[in-house]
């Protein structure tokens, strides 16, 4: 007979956390390994979000802690998704250097939190080895070990998802205790969970929405005031984390939401939500993500043993029905979803996997639960790695697809970004991208540009026609393919083909493709900017030549040719402010306001005394109601950087409008000349904003970075100080706040605008809207009172007044709104 002391000690929680540690090894090593052997270009979604870190990146180094208009930028750089994926992967990149497997070090972080959280979930609702088994299939399902190997927001999705799960289930199970401080704990727990879930992607709520209902319902029904107000603390807890983000850029969730649902939806061709197929698309689809063997016999052991062990045990019978109403309820929401997608399912996984663990377990022999995880193993291994005469047989028992690593990428989208580099080496350059594919699309050549000291920058092409022309017209580089075996439009390739004729464009350089196609590189023959090395070391800024023809109608672009020479230090962070005016009337005039080099020139590319030419090549935009006569230049030169600002010292230049001269050719007008002559339409209110914004999407497309809006912001200020009362000014003033989202100076202007043409309805409309922004409604609905008598049936003025009425609480009037204006929106 043995001694107490030689008995078999029981596993202790240490012990389990290094089975949980090897666990992660495995998985990680196997995740390194595959990254270090693929050398594939990151696909569109992926080239997009590793754009979104190197974005944030470059602002965490320049990070001012106290500073919130540092916090607003900083909120500002990503419109459509959350940033705390970006945020996380900030410090992985920042010491190992930027690139895929620098990012995706992030995934193997989330693993461990996620390896715990599913543990500590399986132990605390069942018991140790139901945690254990579970993690281990965490690392073993097809949909989550995939995912693992690209950068995406749903690994931080998953993670966080599951944590706040995991913090409320424990939240739920204390309160049937006394111990009320450990209740309170676990409610701000969850709330710090459920704000970083937020920040991660807004589908958290699709699997946390059900769990929350049950529990709030359940604890009003048995009238649990203070579980009811712990649970309301833990939603005050989360919104110090969230609300900044959703709080600057809640206008683009309504679009995001579109794009994300109705339009892939369509573009994939998933069926209706009236069809059963819709119901069972995710049903049908457990195989490819679990795997066969993860999903089988767990599931026999469940039904064939389950239900003896479980009528002697209720307690743990309730806490898989609780698993259940999670994985049931985010099946549900998802399913409900027109677009469907094997990631959107992804966080109810690791909560299958602590059922399928449970199933696993109720086998009574071990042979067959080790033998399971072996082959889900090996099928994993098959899947990820080219071994021989394995695929066949891996994919009959996980019918989901296979990522091999790639040695040699198919496309040489570095050398692209090199060559667009050493053509242009003092300018910040926008390239057009046509082909749109795996390999290159718009998305992978912009976060390779990006990575090269976010210099170059990739951009789509427009649907329509119009656009398309417009593009033709206004960007400097594009990227064709021959034959273009992309889902490129076929107007998209047809511009593309066009360029070989095309004598305002020459061909930089051709790369072929390890799949038989070509790539070209384009260039314009004559760019809008042109930097050139230049004589005269010590000279200041100045201009050496212009070049414009003697008569121009008004209204119609009008050509011109500056070159400005000085040291680097001046040119790169230079405004010149450049106004025409009429020699008999010095109130008639036009502005020709522009950054040195339309903004273009990349600080950091030279040394700060090195003297340089601009040349730019532009037209102008001479407003159609200034009167026949002889036009004289008058210019500024402003300093962005120390604010220096001096009367430039030039010859006698001029140029006569004539309404009987003919229009001329001229190329685009630059960026801000368009975005003055846009503003003009706000007086116009929707008819006159529809427009704008139209041209204002297309206009950011080639500026990739929006310079553009601050050399209209610091020019237009100027302006306004020396001409208080020009409405011209101001409305383009205010544009160029509006389109930065800066909200307090956009109120200031509007409130400008309205003081000196009160007449005009839609200057109160827009000082209504801002004051909404700002979350006053109490004064939009005062600023929306004189619109409202003056034009009482417009839709417009009613919507602000109702949102306000809204907000401010008074239900009724809000609703009496809706009745109003639902049938005319």
């Amino acid at each position: 007979m043995k001694s107490p002391s030689s008995q078999p000690k029981p596993p202790t929680l240490w012990t389990d956390l290094g089975s949980l540690s090897w666990i992660w090894l495995a998985a990680t090593v196997c995740d390194r390994l595959w990254l270090w052997l693929d050398h594939r270009i990151p696909a569109w979604d992926q080239s997009n979000h590793l754009t979104g870190s190197l974005n944030h990146l470059q602002a965490l180094q320049q990070i001012r802690w106290q500073d919130p208009a540092w916090w607003q930028g900083y909120w500002q750089l990503s419109h459509k998704y959350p940033p705390l994926t970006y945020t996380l992967t900030a410090p992985f990149q920042g010491f190992l250097g930027v690139g895929l497997d620098q990012a995706t070090l992030l995934n193997s972080l989330l693993l461990a939190i996620l390896l715990l959280t599913v543990y500590g979930l399986g132990r605390y609702l069942c018991d140790r080895r139901v945690g254990l088994w579970a993690a281990g299939i965490c690392c073993l399902m097809p949909n989550l070990y995939f995912w693992r190997l690209d950068y995406l927001l749903d690994w931080t999705l998953v993670t966080f998802t599951v944590l706040a799960f995991g913090a409320l289930t424990v939240w739920r199970s204390h309160t049937q205790q006394k111990n009320i401080w450990q209740q309170w704990l676990w409610a701000a727990l969850f709330g710090i969970a459920w704000g970083l879930g937020l920040m991660a992607k807004q589908s958290v709520m699709f699997f946390l929405v059900i769990p929350l209902l049950w529990v709030g319902v359940t604890r009003l029904w048995q009238r649990r005031w203070g579980q009811i107000a712990q649970l309301f603390t833990s939603f005050l807890v989360s919104i110090p984390i969230w609300l900044p983000w959703y709080r600057t850029n809640f206008i683009y969730l309504f679009s995001t939401s579109h794009n994300a649902n109705a339009t892939p939806g369509i573009a994939e061709g998933d069926p209706a939500l009236t069809t059963l197929a819709a119901w069972t698309h995710y049903l049908r689809q457990l195989p490819e993500s679990v795997s066969w063997p993860l999903l089988l016999v767990p599931l026999l052991g469940l039904l064939l043993f389950g239900w003896q062990g479980w009528r002697h045990d209720l307690p743990r019978l309730k806490s898989l029905a609780w698993l259940l109403l999670y994985w049931a309820g985010g099946y549900l929401v998802c399913s409900a979803i027109f677009n469907k997608d094997p990631r959107f399912i992804m966080p109810y996984l690791p909560i299958l996997a602590i059922l399928l663990a449970e199933g696993l377990l109720r086998w009574r022999w071990d042979w067959l639960r080790w033998a399971t995880i072996t082959v889900a193993a090996l099928v994993m291994l098959c899947k990820l790695y080219p071994i021989p005469h394995t695929a066949q047989l891996a994919q009959l028992l996980s019918p989901s697809w296979q990522i091999y690593p790639t040695r040699n990428p198919t496309v040489p989208i570095e050398a692209m970004v090199s060559e667009v580099h050493q053509t242009a080496p003092h300018l910040r350059s926008t390239v057009g991208v046509i082909p749109s594919g795996v390999a290159i699309s718009h998305n992978t050549f912009n976060y390779f540009g990006n990575r090269a000291d976010f210099q170059v920058y990739g951009r789509e092409l427009g649907e329509n026609e119009e656009h398309l022309a417009q593009d033709g017209r206004s960007h400097t580089w594009f990227i064709t393919e021959t034959p273009d075996q992309t889902v490129a439009r076929p107007a998209q390739i047809e511009l593309g083909n066009r360029l070989a004729d095309d004598p305002n464009f020459r061909k930089i350089r051709d790369w072929p493709k390890a799949t038989g196609e070509t790539l070209t590189l384009y260039r314009r023959t004559i760019p809008p900017t042109q930097v050139f090395p230049a004589t005269g070391r010590n000279r200041p800024f100045r201009l050496i030549d212009i070049q414009l023809p003697e008569t121009a109608p008004p209204g119609q672009p009008l050509p011109v040719t500056y070159e400005w020479a000085g040291p680097w230090r001046q040119l790169q962070p230079g405004l010149v402010l450049l106004k025409w005016v009429n020699r008999q009337d010095a109130s008639q005039f036009w502005l020709h306001d522009h950054g040195v080099g339309f903004g273009n020139l990349q600080s950091a590319t030279a040394q700060p005394d090195d003297p340089f030419r601009v040349v730019e090549t532009t037209a102008m935009l001479p407003p159609a109601d200034l009167p026949i006569g002889t036009y004289q230049l008058e210019a500024t030169y402003l300093n962005r950087e120390t604010g220096l600002e001096q009367r430039l010292d030039i010859p006698e230049i001029s140029i006569v409008l004539d309404s009987a001269a003919q229009p001329l050719a001229a190329p685009e007008p630059d960026y801000v000349s368009q975005l003055y002559r846009l503003a003009q339409n706000l007086p116009q209110g929707r008819a006159g904003l529809d427009p704008i914004f139209a041209q204002i999407g297309r206009i950011n497309q080639y500026d990739a970075v929006q310079d553009y809006l601050q050399q209209a912001e610091i020019a237009l200020t100027l302006r306004h100080a020396q001409d208080p009362e020009n409405l011209a000014h101001l409305y383009a003033l205010a544009l160029a706040h509006v389109l930065q989202e800066d909200a307090p100076p956009t109120l200031v202007a509007m409130e400008k605008i309205r003081a000196i043409a009160p007449e005009n309805p839609y200057h109160h409309a827009y000082v209504a809207f801002v004051n909404l922004y700002l979350g006053r409604p109490g004064a939009a609905r005062a600023a929306i009172a004189p619109a409202l008598k003056a034009a009482p049936e417009n839709p417009d003025f009613q919507v602000l007044d109702g949102v306000g009425a809204l907000l401010q609480g008074n239900l009724i009037r809000a609703l009496r709104v809706w009745r109003q204006v639902a049938p005319l929106l």
